[in-house]
């Protein structure tokens, strides 16, 4: 009997998000080894204990061959993107903690799998670290195969008798389709069970791809052959085939099966030529112009009449490597190829190092219309992973044995096609082209049209055009690319403008956020006339790095970064925190050098945990918290010492405190509970405001041995006006 052997393959469990671009999505990355005939994924999803922790839907989306191109949120994609729905699954988190369910795939194909899970779409609330413990939301997937050790191996052109036991042990065999295969035949003959009666087996052909299956499906009757014909195969590929009995369960089934394939002779410049042209071209030609020098005058004709015998033109394409996901394709003989009606002219673009799915194929044609000699000619063309079409003027519809490819076509009306395939398979990805020319013009056969051809891989089309960011994702070892959108820009590639802000509400929301800091004006000017130069000091710093923070954080077109921008993100956090030390502090009312000790070492401590986590919450109520409990003591020590509440003025609760006291409470407010995406430029304006009027209001006033600012005084030349400096509680009125 057949020898099967398990594997199993498991990876470190992720916390998942809610969904609002694809780095959201959390990625796991397999590979399915040759000869497996089932695939079982489980999958784990559990989530946290706490009463934060709800019912929730977890999406999970599988693809072979490539990451999943998902669309949760139903946004547009680029217009030249030609996308198929993900194949997916839900798992609901209800009443139970953890929920586990299997997937089978059965016959599945070998090569990379991905599995991407992810949570609903994100609710847009700015979140304040350490305000809310989000409820965590765990997902593992683990990988079982079972494979065949000794799969058969069916010879084309030899018949081979096999014997399939019973129903429950399906027979499985593996045939090599060679390159330049145009299309395979698969017949199966004398037919019948142990029992000398007329068999029932259904054989399938291909392995199951996911989000789309060609699986191709045969059910035989009887002694009589049955047949089954293929176009354009896989090259190089194992293609497997499983014969199933559908008779009773205890007869065996003996068969013959044969396999042959028709195989196409292709034409090109030979290798010689094309060695020449590569050293040519890289000895300092241009990469345009490589491959200018032709062949001698009396190969030419000997040349052009091999290649209008042959079934395929095959042009030299040279794969380059430009950067991560990043890969262009240059052709030796030009970028112009040559395109007849009598056979296709096919270009090779290799995607198979296992490193190209995470990114985005495009394919540019573009027809020279003056060479053309027919007109409505048109140049019909197809991109397909695995194997070529090789039948373009009369299939048209670019699908070949087990895979559906992608359509393009050029005329004289529409000189200009482009094609955008979203995380190509790992596989060799070919582009065909031919000439139809319309029935009743003129002779065809000699006519030739010239194509331009621009073919390259990139991490992200448009690198996100304006108003999106195209990030570098990791899982393990395996690098994608996604875009990650803003100012209300979405889809794919940020081309959906359904929710885009205006140019206008774009200025808009950066003159609010940056002038809602000339707010700060009045807080200085108070603390100028009161003699605190060091806190005016301070809120001036906080005013001039804010207001230039939100001019570089703007999402769109309206945006001037005076400096890096994580610079001014951190001197913006630094200002903020620290203006809160000092006037806190500033309201003890201690001695002056115990203050100003507490200054430096408050600023030092605080920009020593901005370093560590800049977003955390403790970085700011920790030191708001300290220099309270240093308020507050000192408070109760002056109001002990006078035997009377501290401080003593009622007005100074009623119309300085209180009101101060309050918009920092309002503020905090907005700040931790009301921001969102979408109204962040508003609200957090507000919370300019609303710190920056605290501040004024509950600045203590000055001295009463400190007199108002006299510039009169200050300038005299002979004399200097001295005075008593000596620290005492004075009452505060």
């Amino acid at each position: 009997g057949s020898l099967y052997v398990s594997e199993y393959f498991s990876q470190s469990a992720q916390k998942l998000s809610f969904y609002s671009w694809y780095g959201n999505a959390k990625l796991f990355h397999f590979h399915v080894p040759e000869d497996t005939v089932l695939l079982r994924w489980l999958l784990q999803a559990s989530r946290g204990k706490g009463p934060e922790c709800t019912s929730m839907e977890i999406t999970v989306h599988f693809r072979h061959g490539a990451p999943p191109v998902i669309n949760p949120l139903g946004t547009r994609f680029p217009a030249n993107a030609t996308v198929r729905p993900s194949y997916n699954i839900s798992i609901t988190l209800s009443s139970a903690v953890q929920n586990t369910t299997f997937v089978n795939v059965s016959t599945p194909a070998a090569g990379d799998w991905f599995i991407a899970a992810h949570l609903p779409e994100a609710a847009g609330r700015i979140e304040v670290k350490g305000f809310s413990t989000p409820c965590p939301y765990m997902f593992q997937a683990d990988m079982f195969v079972l494979r065949l050790t000794d799969m058969p191996v069916l010879e084309p052109g030899v018949p081979m008798p096999h014997t399939v036991v019973s129903p429950a042990k399906p027979l499985h065999v593996k045939v090599f389709v060679p390159k330049h295969a145009s299309g395979m035949r698969f017949q199966l003959s004398s037919c019948v069970t142990s029992e000398q009666r007329a068999c029932t087996v259904r054989v399938l052909l291909g392995s199951i791809t996911l989000p789309q299956s060609f699986q191709r499906s045969l059910t035989c009757t009887g002694s009589i052959n049955c047949s089954l014909a293929l176009d354009s195969p896989p090259w190089e590929k194992w293609l497997q085939i499983m014969v199933e009995s559908l008779g009773t369960a205890n007869a065996s089934v003996s068969l013959e099966m044969l396999a042959s394939f028709t195989v196409c002779r292709p034409g090109s410049t030979s290798s010689f030529l094309n060695f020449i042209s590569l050293n040519q071209s890289q000895a300092g030609a241009r990469p345009g112009a490589a491959g200018s020098s032709a062949p001698s005058a009396g190969e030419a004709p000997h040349n052009a009449s091999g290649q209008r015998s042959s079934c395929l033109q095959s042009q030299p394409v040279v794969r380059e490597d430009l950067d991560v996901v990043s890969v262009r394709y240059r052709l030796l003989n030009g970028p112009s190829v040559p395109v007849n009606s009598l056979s296709p002219t096919l270009l090779l673009l290799n995607l198979n190092t296992g490193m190209d799915s995470g990114g985005s194929l495009v394919v540019n044609l573009l027809l020279n219309k003056t060479s053309v000699s027919l007109a409505n000619a048109t140049v019909v063309a197809c991109v397909s992973a695995a194997s070529p079409v090789l039948s373009l003027n009369t299939t048209r519809n670019c699908s070949t044995a087990f895979s559906q490819g992608y359509p393009l076509s050029v005329s004289t009306s529409s000189g200009e096609a482009m094609l955008i395939v979203l995380y190509p398979q790992t596989d060799d990805w070919f582009l065909s082209l031919q000439l139809l020319c319309p029935r009743g013009q003129g002779d065809c056969s000699s006519a030739e049209a010239k194509v331009t051809v621009f073919a390259y891989l990139t991490p992200c089309f448009n690198d996100c055009g304006p108003y999106g960011q195209c990030s570098l994702l990791r899982r393990h070892g395996y690098l994608y690319a996604g875009c990650s959108c803003k100012a209300g820009w979405g889809g794919w590639s940020c081309t959906d403008d359904t929710k885009a802000q205006t140019v206008g509400t774009q200025n808009l929301a950066t003159l609010l956020l940056t002038l809602s800091n000339l707010m700060f004006l009045p807080a200085i000017a108070v603390a100028v006339y009161r003699y605190y130069l060091v806190e005016a000091s301070v809120y001036t710093y906080t005013m001039f790095f804010s207001t230039f923070y939100h001019a570089c954080d703007q999402p769109g077109v309206a945006v001037m970064c005076i400096m890096d921008y994580d610079t001014l993100q951190y001197c913006d956090f630094l200002g903020s925190v620290v203006s809160i030390w000092v006037t806190i502090l500033c309201m003890a009312r201690v001695k002056k050098v115990l203050k100003y000790v507490l200054f430096i070492l408050g600023t030092l401590l605080i920009a020593m945990s901005l370093q560590l986590d800049r977003r955390g919450v403790w970085n700011m109520m920790g030191p708001c918290l300290f220099a309270l409990v240093i308020m507050v003591t000192a408070w109760v020590h002056h109001g002990a010492k006078r035997r009377h509440c501290y401080p003593s003025s009622w007005k100074r609760w009623v119309f300085y405190l209180l009101p101060g006291i309050t918009l920092a409470f309002i503020a905090i407010s907005v700040y931790a509970f009301m921001e969102t995406n979408e109204n962040y430029y508003y609200t957090h304006s507000i919370w300019h405001v609303l710190v920056a009027c605290s501040v004024a209001f509950l600045l203590p006033p000055r001295d009463k041995h400190k007199k108002p600012w006299a510039w009169s005084q200050k300038l005299t030349c002979r004399y200097q006006i001295c005075q008593n400096d000596r620290e005492e509680l004075y009452a505060v009125t």
